[in-house]
């Protein structure tokens, strides 16, 4: 491994950094903070944790990538992508919050370990029908967690004290099963709480479009529009007409307004292992979310990031935060676009933003509690619309069958069954028709009595009789296996030559089962009395088979520059 430099971002920008740059980063900052609120703590819920956590990581993994990040203007913290993964570990009795703590931090040394080895381009290779397609999955996903809250759906439970309650609904924590839960309770709907719920959407939604011509309030998210407007609503009903039966934040969580001590979470060798697979998803997820955002943010400002220090910095942040009880974090592309729209050129911007809900979490934590789950749902409801890139699927259904079988494959697996397994398949299935489409442009055609030139400067190549010609075009590698097949039959089909050229200028590389085969050919031809030469052979294809000792089984003479070369051996050997 080449020695690695982290070369953070912040450290640049800092050059010649001056007042109206920090003018410029503080109202971006402030303005992300903003932002960044509703969605921290609707995140948090949704993963189930305490609001205060999803801050917490907003804070924490916020600074942290801005400070130690490759990007200019990334903004890190919790996002939609993770709520899958994250409610799984959470609601599992083997693990619940220290499983996923741990999780987080594997991931970080993950993350690191990626960034270290300069792997960051390689995780651009993803094919991008995956991406979608699990991108969409989790929209939905997260769309049906959020019915329960829509509709006000509850449930009768026993108390510590034997008595009969009613609480929220509590669903399995898969697809099929979370429907079915919302079929049998349907009974439960609460109106107003739907109600709340659509009023609060509707804000979100319309807010933005109201407010575009006031300069100072068309900063504002349609998110926080959507939070005060819920709040509001919710506050009169329950103030004025005794209106019960529309949860809040408060009902079912106790908010501390305090920055948490730092724990290190304990854990086992069978801990680390059973968890290893849920790492390695949290940390890719998290490396194609953060890459993807730098690379919008660099097409926004005309900037190219490293990749590299970029995965280092998301490392570091998920090996930390996890440290003050936080979530899995990456770069988030609505809140780094808000920041760039608003004028954030640098990381200082990331790291106001992180100031600024500081400052929330000690002075305006404890009115969280009035916010109505049914806002938050609202809140989520329009995060997955913006997740599912509907219009990105409904353009790639265009696209050839292979891709839209991978995409669609994603999408399910990462719905009905889990995100890990859905990312695996998804991975083979795309290797696979990838090595289907090499295979296929890889041909073994035969050449018959003339060889016509290519080029005006060539000339007219007769070849002898007794002699064959057979031209390789494309790689030559374990997946064309079943050509040689095809060539062995052409043989067969008809007399056999007493020589054969193969002919492969045009085979860019080999491998070890293409040696072997090309090894295998070679023999059956000497046993039934055929010579065998290859012209036109790459110095890169030549190399590799003479680290095979190819050439003592061929023979030196028979390796021809050129085709030229090979049947003036040709004429030799036949006269022989």
């Amino acid at each position: 491994m080449k020695s690695f430099v982290l070369k953070p971002r912040l450290l640049d920008s800092l050059k010649g950094y001056n007042k109206e740059s920090f003018m410029k980063d503080l109202m971006a900052g402030f303005i992300v903070g903003i932002v960044a609120l509703p969605l921290a703590i609707a995140f948090g819920i949704a993963s189930g944790v305490t609001p205060e956590k999803g801050i917490i990581t907003a804070i924490v993994a916020g600074f942290i990538i801005s400070a130690l990040g490759g990007s200019k203007v990334q903004i890190g913290g919790p996002t939609g992508a993770f709520i899958v993964i994250i409610y799984g570990i959470v609601s599992d009795p083997a693990y619940g919050l220290q499983g996923l703590l741990i999780a987080t931090m594997m991931a970080g040394v993950i993350l690191i370990a990626l960034g270290l080895f300069k792997l960051g381009a390689v995780i651009k290779f993803i094919p991008y029908p995956i991406i979608i397609g699990f991108t969409a999955g989790i929209a939905v996903t997260i769309f049906t967690t959020q019915i329960g809250d829509v509709l006000g759906l509850t449930q009768e439970a026993i108390a510590e004290n034997g008595e009969t309650i009613t609480v929220p609904l509590k669903t399995p924590g898969d697809f099929i099963g979370k429907w079915i839960c919302y079929a049998k309770n349907i009974g439960t709907f609460n109106p107003w709480n739907f109600i709340v719920a659509i009023g609060s959407l509707l804000v979100i939604i319309f807010s933005p479009i109201a407010m575009r011509r006031i300069p100072v309030l068309n900063k504002i998210p349609g998110s926080l529009y959507g939070i005060l407007a819920g709040t509001l609503a919710v506050l009169l009903l329950k103030g004025q007409f005794g209106l019960e039966g529309i949860d809040t934040i408060g009902d079912r969580f106790n908010i501390q307004a305090q920055l948490p001590d730092m724990v290190v979470p304990s854990f086992t060798f069978d801990t680390l292992q059973n968890l290893l697979p849920v790492a390695f998803t949290i940390a890719i997820l998290g490396a194609i979310e953060s890459l993807l955002s730098a690379a919008v943010a660099d097409g926004a400002i005309g900037d190219r990031h490293d990749s590299n220090t970029e995965l280092v910095a998301q490392g570091v942040a998920n090996l930390v935060t996890p440290l003050f009880g936080g979530i899995p974090a990456t770069g988030a592309i609505a809140r780094t676009m808000t920041n760039i729209n608003n004028g954030g050129r640098t990381p200082i911007a990331g790291i106001i933003h992180a100031i600024v809900l500081v400052l929330i979490l000690l002075v305006l934590m404890p009115y969280a509690k009035f916010i109505p789950m049914a806002t938050l749902a609202a809140v989520l409801l329009v995060v997955s619309y913006n997740m599912s890139e509907w219009r990105t699927i409904k353009r790639l259904m265009k696209d050839p069958k292979s891709d839209v079988t991978v995409l669609l494959v994603t999408f399910f697996l990462t719905v009905i069954f889990d995100l890990t397994i859905a990312i695996e398949i998804g991975l083979i299935i795309a290797c696979a028709l990838f090595i289907k489409r090499v295979m296929e442009t890889t041909e073994i055609s035969v050449i018959e009595n003339e060889i016509h030139p290519h080029e005006e400067t060539e000339e007219r190549l007769t070849i002898p009789k007794g002699c064959a010609v057979y031209e390789i075009n494309g790689p030559y590698f374990f997946g064309i296996a079943n050509k040689f097949e095809e060539l062995e039959s052409v043989l067969k089909a008809g007399s056999r030559p007493k020589i054969q050229i193969i002919r492969m200028r045009r085979v860019p590389f080999i491998d070890s089962t293409g040696i072997h085969n090309l090894t295998t050919l070679v023999e059956m031809n000497h046993e039934k009395g055929t010579e065998v030469i290859l012209a036109g052979i790459t110095p890169k294809v030549q190399q590799q088979l003479l680290k095979a000792n190819f050439h003592k089984v061929i023979g030196s003479k028979n390796f021809c520059s050129n085709i030229d070369e090979a049947l003036r051996r040709a004429k030799t050997l036949l006269q022989k």
